[in-house]
């Protein structure tokens, strides 16, 4: 088990449908599955309240109609940021998951995600598809600017990624799941990620994104903290975890991750687009291609970049110069 704060939570949640996540020291990151969680540490922690649940249409709904907010995926595309682009691709639009009609190389991920254009927040599958009727589903296609906003205007902000995995693991240290070690039984319905055959055969009930919290909650009564869709996370990727310090003395306290300049694609380098670290995997995470819908899983994504399996939690710390602060970090 983890070891928590004494304390308990600092009076009510600061809004409806948040948790407290306790803080304390645990171990982040694996050395077992995919080798940007490595290595392993240990860290430490504050106490935080986390939302309940992903961010929904409903919600972010809310925060366009009183901020007249105009998401990345609706402003058309400039051309010195993607060299060598069609003009028909830099018109307003994000990249949709299509299921294909049948199996197909796993290495070419572009024979299931489409640039799509007029895909939106309120358009998930492009012109023709809503929101409506879909208002407790989880927003999609917002890139890290959007999500940010969304926090901000809410008084809250993107958590860390530190922050994010301790909310994961629910009280859990280095259990592989949110739920535990063993994955999930036959029959049970733990978390929305793919079952069937990907990309072209799901199983009944899976495949597509789900309002949140149709799957239990972890044991700090997060849902969907495994699965529905990725969560931004305010940290800069880099491809590996720094090294567990020497001495305990030096456990780090409430780590942040690299600077800017250490987040860019080293296998693109024609685009100077930095990144960020998402969590939590998606509906579209299957066992044969992607098992990152756990607490230690992570995944760099360019922050202009919305997809159709990207959506936002936020978090609220104690005293209002924490959002300040971290103004000044991702600036």
């Amino acid at each position: 088990m983890m070891n928590p704060e004494a304390t308990r939570a600092p009076g009510p949640a600061p809004a409806e449908d948040m948790a407290w996540v306790p803080g304390g020291a645990f171990r982040m990151g694996s050395e077992l599955h995919y080798p940007e969680e490595a290595p392993t540490r240990r860290v430490t922690v504050d106490g935080f309240w986390m939302d309940t649940f992903q961010v929904t249409n409903r919600q972010f709904a809310a925060f366009v109609d009183a901020t007249s907010y105009v998401t990345v995926a609706e402003r058309p595309l400039d051309p010195d940021d993607f060299p060598g682009a069609p003009p028909e691709n830099l018109v307003p639009g994000s990249l949709v998951f299509t299921m294909t009609s049948g199996p197909v190389d796993l290495r070419h991920l572009n024979q299931w995600w489409t640039w799509t254009p007029g895909a939106c927040w309120k358009h998930p599958e492009g012109p023709g598809s809503t929101v409506t009727g879909h208002d407790e589903e989880p927003v999609v296609h917002v890139a890290f600017e959007d999500a940010k906003a969304c926090a901000d205007w809410a008084g809250k902000e993107l958590p860390s990624e530190a922050q994010w995995e301790l909310a994961a693991r629910g009280g859990l240290e280095e259990a592989s799941f949110t739920w535990g070690d063993e994955r999930e039984p036959p029959g049970e319905r733990l978390a929305n990620y793919w079952h069937g055959e990907f990309p072209w055969r799901a199983e009944p009930g899976y495949g597509t994104r789900e309002p949140v919290g149709s799957f239990p909650p972890n044991g700090f009564g997060l849902f969907d903290m495994a699965g529905n869709v990725w969560e931004w996370t305010s940290d800069w990727y880099a491809a590996r975890h720094p090294e567990e310090p020497d001495k305990p003395c030096c456990v780090p306290q409430n780590p942040r991750g690299p600077s800017v300049d250490a987040s860019y694609d080293p296998a693109q380098p024609q685009f100077r687009i930095p990144r960020k670290v998402i969590k939590g995997g998606s509906y579209l995470c299957a066992d044969s291609y992607c098992m990152r819908y756990r607490p230690a899983a992570r995944r760099p994504q360019m922050i202009d970049t919305g997809m159709s399996h990207i959506g936002i939690r936020c978090v609220r710390r104690d005293g209002s110069s924490a959002g300040r602060e971290d103004e000044r970090r991702d600036a």
